[in-house]
């Protein structure tokens, strides 16, 4: 799977597509602009991998909030029950690699925006 081509196949944000699967984890790109919601995985964690442009994570941690920026080619892995809100204010392209099924939104979020059109992905 080429990854620009899957991406160039849409255009909706923060609605992951499905690029191929790793025992029982999905290998997920999508396309993001502004903010997404604060959330929480409570059972697992979340590896991001920027592909295209900057990522901002913020985190609430047990010490306060921090910001993570992660520029094209950074990963970083929120670890499991911490609570994050993934920004892109110029956008950018993402790769998550999370078990098959899981929400991007996770286990407790804020309202999920009507744009968002699915959270565990689409397959392509």
């Amino acid at each position: 799977m080429d990854l620009g081509e899957a991406l160039a196949s849409f255009d909706a944000l923060w609605s992951p597509r499905i690029v191929t699967s790793v025992n029982d984890y999905d290998v997920r790109v999508t396309k993001v602009r502004g903010e997404h919601v604060w959330h929480v995985h409570d059972d697992t964690d979340e590896f991001f991998l920027v592909l295209d442009g900057e990522l901002h994570i913020d985190l609430r941690e047990p010490a306060g909030e921090r910001r993570v920026t992660l520029p094209r080619g950074s990963v970083f892995t929120v670890p499991r029950g911490t609570e994050h809100k993934p920004c892109a204010p110029d956008g950018a392209r993402i790769l998550l690699f999370e078990p098959t099924g899981t929400p991007t939104v996770g286990d407790r979020h804020e309202e999920v925006p009507d744009h968002v059109d699915v959270t565990t992905g689409h397959a392509l």
